[in-house]
C-alpha cells in the first residue's frame, strides 16, 4: 500500500471517531439537562450549621444504604464531597456540588439550597462567605522559587 492510502484510511477512521463522539456528547448533554431540571424542581433553601466536610468514598460517607446501592459500580470508588450538617435538631449527611465544596465554611451557619441530599448553593447568613485562596500551580511555584517572589 502507498502512503496516501494509509493516510486516507487514518483520516476516515478519525472522522468516524469524531462523528461518534459528537453524538455521544449530545446525548450526555441532554441527560445532564434533564437531571438539572429535576434538581431545580426539588430545590429548597434551608439554614444549617456545617459540622464537618470531607472528601470520602461513598462506602465511608455515612449516606443511607439505599443511596449507596443506587450508585453505579464505577462511581463507588471515587471520593465524594461529603458535608455533615445540623438542620434544625437533626444531623444530616449531604453531598455537596464540586463547584461549591471549597466555599463551604466549617463550624459556621449558612443558608444552603438543597435538593434531596445534594447541596447546590451556599450563602453566608451573617455576611458573605470567604473565598479560599486559589491554589498555585506547580510551574508557578517553581517560577516563584527561582525569582524569589511570593
Amino acid at each position: 500500500m502507498k502512503v496516501w492510502q494509509i493516510l486516507l484510511i487514518i483520516l476516515i477512521v478519525l472522522i468516524g471517531v469524531m462523528v461518534a463522539l459528537y453524538f455521544i456528547g449530545k446525548r450526555a448533554q441532554k441527560k445532564q439537562d434533564e437531571r438539572q431540571e429535576q434538581i431545580d424542581a426539588a430545590k429548597q433553601t434551608t439554614s444549617m450549621l456545617i459540622i464537618d466536610k470531607k472528601r470520602l468514598p461513598i462506602k465511608q460517607s455515612g449516606l443511607p444504604q439505599m443511596v449507596i446501592d443506587q450508585t453505579p459500580k464505577l462511581m463507588r470508588r471515587t471520593k465524594l464531597p461529603i458535608v455533615k450538617a445540623k438542620i434544625g435538631p437533626k444531623i444530616v449527611v449531604l453531598v455537596a456540588d464540586e463547584k461549591i465544596f471549597d466555599l463551604i465554611p466549617v463550624k459556621k451557619e449558612v443558608k444552603a439550597t438543597i435538593s434531596g441530599i445534594y447541596i447546590t448553593d451556599v450563602r453566608g447568613v451573617r455576611g458573605p462567605l470567604e473565598t479560599p485562596p486559589k491554589k498555585v500551580g506547580f510551574f508557578k511555584r517553581m517560577k516563584n522559587k527561582v525569582t524569589g517572589a511570593k
